[in-house]
C-alpha cells in the first residue's frame, strides 16, 4: 500500500525545476523521492488548487507568477490532492487503485473501513470500493464490473499497511518542506509546507515551525 498522486508535467512550466515531459501517472510519495520528483508533486498538487477566486471570499490572484500559481493552495480552506492509495497483491499482480475524483486528503476514511466495519468508495472510473466484512478487507477494483478483481487481507495486515502509508505520507512532508526552503521565496515556504501537510491530512506543527 503506498499514497500517489495524480501527476503529468504541462508545457511550458517554469517556475521550478519539474519532470519535464512527463504523462499522466500515479506518482508514488514517500521519502524517498528525489528534489525534481518532490517539485513536480508540489506543482501538481498546487495545479489542482489553481482555481481563480469567485464568490469566496478569498483575496484577488497576485499579479506576480509565483504567487498567483500559488495563491489556491495558499488560500483555500479546504485543498484537493488528486490521487489517493494505491494497493497492490504482489502474489497476482491485481492492483486496486483511487478512481476519478477521489483526493489524498481523504486517505483517513480508510480508518472508517478497518475500525468502524463499513465501506468507503474510493473514485469512480473505476468504481474502487473497500468494506470490511467480520475479520477480512476486502478491496474491489470496480464495483461497476460485474466479477472485478478483488484484493482480500486481514483487517490486522490492513492497519499496518495504513501505518506504513502515514510513514510514507510523512517523509514525503518532510522533503517537501526542505524542497520548500530550498527553492521558494521565504515568505513562501512556510505557508506551502503547512498546505502541504493540510492536503495530506496529516498531524503536524503548525507552519511556522517550518519556517526558513
Amino acid at each position: 500500500m503506498r499514497p500517489v498522486l495524480e501527476s503529468y508535467t504541462p508545457d511550458g512550466f517554469d517556475l521550478w525545476p519539474v519532470v519535464e515531459g512527463e504523462p499522466f501517472r500515479l506518482l508514488p510519495l514517500s521519502g524517498a523521492l528525489g528534489p525534481v520528483e518532490v517539485g513536480t508533486a508540489l506543482m501538481n498538487i498546487a495545479r489542482c488548487n489553481d482555481i481563480d477566486p469567485e464568490h469566496d471570499a478569498r483575496p484577488p490572484r497576485p499579479a506576480e507568477p509565483l504567487g498567483a500559481f500559488l495563491h489556491g493552495l495558499l488560500t483555500f480552506d479546504t485543498l484537493f490532492a488528486a490521487g489517493g492509495m494505491e494497493v497492490v497483491d504482489d502474489s497476482t499482480g491485481t492492483a486496486f487503485r483511487p478512481g476519478c475524483c477521489t483526493g489524498l486528503e481523504d486517505w483517513r476514511d480508510w480508518y472508517e473501513v478497518v475500525d468502524g466495519g463499513g465501506g468507503a468508495s474510493f473514485g469512480h472510473d473505476p468504481d474502487a470500493f473497500a468494506e470490511r466484512l467480520g475479520e477480512t478487507v476486502r478491496l474491489t477494483v470496480d464495483a461497476e464490473q460485474h466479477g472485478s478483481a478483488v484484493i482480500e487481507l486481514p483487517v490486522t495486515d490492513m492497519r499496518r499497511l495504513l501505518a506504513g502509508a502515514e510513514r510514507d505520507l510523512v517523509g514525503f512532508h518532510a522533503l517537501a518542506a526542505d524542497w520548500a526552503a530550498e527553492h521558494l521565496p521565504l515568505g513562501h515556504a512556510g505557508p506551502v509546507t503547512a498546505a502541504v501537510a493540510r492536503v495530506l491530512d496529516l498531524r503536524l506543527p503548525p507552519y511556522g515551525l517550518y519556517a526558513r
